[in-house]
């Protein structure tokens, strides 16, 4: 018997809305990056892109458990000597609070080629509306 292995027409994307006011980031992002991926699809394969599209609504409404609203930085190098830049938490919430919910889905995602086509999948906005209504996104089911 051969192994099934989906082609490009076999692949068909759902649209997923999930609200982030008052989640916990970390097992929102869990739960995203696993859409993102495909893992709740009886199809997936880990060479492809099958995941569905989600968009993320509220995200200035995440909460983060502990220290880590104090302790938490945000680096970016520039890739010069010396260009390291690193933002406490609590700065980049208050600067853009949709970095730090997209800088944790995709970290969870692999680092290649593949990570960052999932990784296009994903919209993350700040308040509670977004520009998607035509593509009738439904709600993210508990059991993903």
């Amino acid at each position: 018997m051969r192994t099934y292995s989906p082609s490009a027409k076999d692949i068909t994307r759902a649209w997923y809305v999930v609200d982030a006011d008052g989640q916990t980031l970390g097992r929102l992002a869990t739960r995203v990056a696993s859409v993102l991926r495909g893992k709740h699809k009886p199809t997936f394969t880990p060479h492809l892109d099958l995941g569905d599209h989600v968009i993320v609504v509220n995200a200035d409404k995440i909460v983060v458990t502990g220290a880590k609203s104090e302790q938490k930085q945000y680096h970016a190098h520039s890739g010069y000597p010396g260009g390291l830049r690193s933002v406490p938490f609590a700065q980049q919430f208050e600067k853009d609070p949709t970095r730090i919910v997209e800088a944790a889905i995709t970290g969870m995602l692999p680092k290649n080629k593949l990570g960052r086509s999932m990784a296009r999948k994903l919209k993350v906005y700040a308040g509670p509306d977004h520009p998607h209504a035509a593509q009738q996104p439904a709600p993210l089911p508990d059991h993903v």
